[in-house]
């Protein structure tokens, strides 16, 4: 479901709430079913805070710029599953996560 206008929406979504709360977007790709982001924040805010900022929100946009997207995620409750992983850099470079993201579509 996260293809087309969807997509570019989202992207963009993300991008403010990013810029509203002080996160820094590093890298992000949308694959049909979920998400690739790399993001920079400062260290007193969890990164549990991070994903339900990003979801909360993100979620609530999409579903006012596109109805029929929340008609169909209403079977199910919500967009986003529970469920994320988050992880630190640290035994790889900045840069090595970033190819990785940059290669998801490729992959799949």
């Amino acid at each position: 479901m996260l293809n087309g206008n969807v997509e570019s929406e989202l992207k963009q979504i993300l991008r403010i709430i990013s810029t509203q709360y002080e996160f820094e977007i590093k890298e992000i790709e949308i694959m049909p079913d979920h998400i690739h982001l790399f993001i920079s924040t400062k260290p007193t805010i969890a990164p549990t805070d991070v994903v339900r900022i990003l979801k909360s929100i993100s979620a609530r946009e999409l579903f006012k710029k596109f109805p029929k997207l929340k008609e169909f995620y209403n079977r199910s409750g919500s967009l986003w599953s529970k469920g994320y992983f988050a992880s630190t850099v640290g035994k790889v470079s900045e840069e090595t996560v970033k190819r990785y993201i940059q290669e998801q579509k490729t992959r799949s």
